[in-house]
């Protein structure tokens, strides 16, 4: 069993870390400026993914009267921004795929900064479980150093050697996306009693409500057009994994239940906002043909 808590843990910090050096390598410094220098679209995302979003996941575990881990493990999913699959949810609505990118890395960076402190602050009011505190110190560092490390690397490798970042990036975006299934299906399999426990219960119904109202707060608390709003719907609705596996391994060592419940509101809240983005994409898909033919013949 600790063999295979090694490699549990070896895994979730190659899936981390992995994660942001593809930021970093697929992202740009003018890009990144663009997205921090359009002032009411950066101070409508961090209200929305920083305090409306987390408080909309407290809410969820609140009304549905979630118990402990299922509870922890929705505020701790609520509290973690810039989930990478959120940038590629764009692209499968046909939306504004540069600014959500852009967004998504920003929200990331600075999610690794804030989360502890979020989760912490929602955690303590809550009460939850006879009174949970996070060491937010050891998070902060812990969640930086895998993420803002990486990130900034991937940064410099595309602004001085773009030919090399753009080779390396395809393959640290495989890596990331295996590691990430092999991090869920650890997590599934390791709690599967706990997970199971879940089948049928308020929780999977609490991740899937969380995950269509997060779309909804992240698309009204946006500028610019439906395309651009949706798109931010789509990176506000996906929380970055990363930081909750990290806060669940220091703080709560691994608890297989935290891990359970967060593996199962992970998959019921994609299972409520990718048929929607599908639904945008197919929408948009004859309009952005006629353009593109339009553009042809000009």
């Amino acid at each position: 069993m600790d063999t295979l808590q090694l490699l549990f843990d070896a895994v979730t910090v190659v899936f981390i870390a992995t994660t942001m050096l593809a930021a970093g390598l697929g992202s740009t410094i003018p890009a990144l400026r663009a997205a921090l220098t359009n002032l009411p679209l950066l101070g409508l995302a961090l209200l929305a993914n920083l305090v409306v979003v987390p408080l909309l996941g407290w809410g969820l575990a609140v009304l549905f009267g979630l118990t402990a881990a299922p509870f922890i493990g929705l505020v701790l999913a609520a509290s973690s921004p810039g989930g990478p699959f959120g940038a590629k949810l764009g692209m499968v609505q046909r939306g504004d795929v540069t600014t959500g990118a852009a967004m998504q890395v920003v929200l990331a960076a600075l999610g690794s900064i804030t989360f502890a402190f979020t989760a912490n602050a929602v955690l303590r009011a809550a009460d939850v479980g006879g009174g949970v505190s996070l060491d937010v110190a050891t998070l902060v560092r812990t969640v930086a150093l895998l993420q803002l490390v990486p990130f900034a690397i991937g940064l410099l490798m595309r602004h001085y050697g773009p030919e090399t970042a753009l080779a390396w990036h395809p393959n640290a975006v495989k890596i990331s996306n295996v590691t990430f299934l092999l991090v869920l299906i650890g997590m599934l399999l390791g709690s599967w009693q706990d997970v199971a426990a879940l089948l049928g219960s308020r929780t999977l119904l609490a991740g899937f409500l969380f995950g269509a109202g997060a779309f909804g707060v992240g698309a009204l608390l946006a500028t610019g057009s439906p395309e651009r709003r949706t798109t931010m719907g789509g990176v506000a609705a996906v929380r970055n994994a990363g930081p909750v596996l990290a806060a669940i391994g220091i703080a709560f060592g691994d608890d297989p239940a935290i891990l359970g419940a967060v593996a199962a509101l992970l998959i019921s809240g994609l299972a409520a906002v990718l048929p929607i983005a599908v639904a945008f994409g197919r929408r948009r898909a004859p309009a952005q043909a006629v353009a593109t033919a339009e553009q042809t013949r000009t």
